[in-house]
């Protein structure tokens, strides 16, 4: 049972970050319930797929949740999901969405049935328009800071960090928000926006200071690490590794590890300034470069790699997700109990994780698979919505929900 078991919470949602929120809550022990349209949500089919074009995407962002078809075009349909969604209960009465409808999915509607609903809204900005990852990124100024040292094309980032941000500070406003109405019986929605979770970063990160302050428009820099020691070298064996030497004792271990304590001293005595503050690593990083790129130009990975590991230097290969899946022992389930091997309907068995979360009172719990589209139709409205079984099978049978398709195997 995980430590959230007995909590209720419904998902309407699509892209990233909400149905991240709503796996993260799952994997922690809650019941989550997504709804979808009968023919499946908005990125039921998004890549990657599997070579039958079942989504992996989908597949990863939904594992462990409870799967509802429903006709959201018809009253009925919506009445069905207001029903779901309002379903008494303490541990209930929860909703996640960044799809949020005026009139019909929306807090005010929602609390007439239930006041003391909670609900997250997710919005794309504060003005309530669309926004992605991917517009989010360029708008604020990182691709134009990200790419090689003197380009001038702009870098955008594989990785849809806003998103994965945005997923998780969800979880905390609806955890939030549950523990305010556990004190006061009072519901509430919270409602931010994706480009407002990345505004704050912006923020918080102090790029705002340094624009606004010291009058910086902070340039391109490659591979290095900003505000101290970090790059990446080319190694004998054609291998690629990034090192780092932020703080005085990475840097220590760095300099003592390759050898280079008499060359670093040496030129510290050339520019006249030491190199054991951050800033100084960074202003002087190109020298420094010069003076390491020898060891590794020389050397092969397996060469240095003992030796770095046993004095403690923060450093890492650069592997393709393909080498990373097959090499490192963080991504086998065979030495990481985050990872189990599990049966995915429709795709089939591969490593997926669990949550990374390890509570010391409870033990970890097995990932569990995505549910096919409609795998727990009749379920949930038999135990959550209280409908009988003629009820259930009149609504079935007019079209307006729907269970999963016969070819499909229901995830349990």
């Amino acid at each position: 049972m995980g430590i959230l078991s007995g909590m209720r919470v419904v998902e309407g949602s699509a892209f990233v970050a909400i149905p991240l929120a709503g796996m993260t809550l799952a994997q922690m022990g809650a019941e989550v319930i997504r709804f979808d349209r009968l023919e499946g949500g908005l990125d039921a089919a998004r890549w990657p797929v599997a070579p039958n074009g079942d989504s992996l995407f989908w597949a990863g962002l939904n594992k462990g949740k409870k799967s509802v078809a429903v006709d959201m075009k018809s009253p009925e349909g919506r009445e069905l999901i207001t029903q779901i969604i309002t379903a008494p209960g303490e541990d209930a009465g929860m909703f996640l969405t960044n799809l949020r409808v005026r009139g019909w999915m929306d807090h005010p509607t929602l609390s007439a049935h239930r006041p003391d609903m909670v609900m997250v809204t997710l919005l794309g900005d504060r003005h309530g328009r669309p926004q992605v990852d991917y517009t989010v990124n360029p708008a604020l100024g990182f691709p134009d800071a990200t790419g090689p040292a003197g380009s001038t094309d702009p870098v955008a980032h594989v990785l849809p960090a806003w998103d994965c941000i945005a997923g998780n500070m969800a979880v905390t406003a609806l955890l939030a928000a549950e523990r305010h109405r556990l004190r006061t019986g009072q519901g509430q929605e919270v409602a931010f926006s994706l480009k407002d979770a990345a505004a704050a970063m912006l923020g918080n990160l102090g790029i705002i200071g340094e624009v606004c302050v010291n009058g910086v428009d902070r340039p391109k820099a490659g591979n290095a690490l900003y505000g101290g020691y970090g790059q990446d070298f080319l190694c004998a064996d054609g291998q690629r590794v990034m090192v780092i030497g932020l703080t005085r004792r990475q840097w220590d271990g760095l300099v003592a590890a390759t050898g280079m304590q008499d060359a670093i001293a040496l030129l510290e005595r050339r520019i006249g300034e030491s190199l054991k503050e951050e800033g100084a690593r960074f202003a002087h990083r190109a020298a420094i470069t010069a003076v390491l790129a020898p060891f590794f130009s020389a050397r092969r990975v397996d060469d240095f790699a003992g030796t770095f590991d046993k004095a403690g230097v923060t450093w890492s290969l650069f592997r393709s997700f393909a080498r990373a899946v097959h090499e490192d022992p963080d991504l086998s389930p065979a030495s990481n109990p985050l990872f189990a091997e599990i049966d995915q309907p429709g795709i089939g068995r591969f490593p997926v994780p669990g949550t990374p979360f390890g509570f010391s009172a409870l033990p970890r719990e097995a990932p569990a698979p995505a549910p096919t589209l409609g795998a727990h139709t009749e379920e949930v409205l038999s135990e959550v919505a209280g409908m009988s079984g003629l009820q259930i099978a009149r609504l079935f049978d007019r079209g307006i929900v729907a269970g999963p398709r016969p070819w499909q195997r229901v995830a349990v």
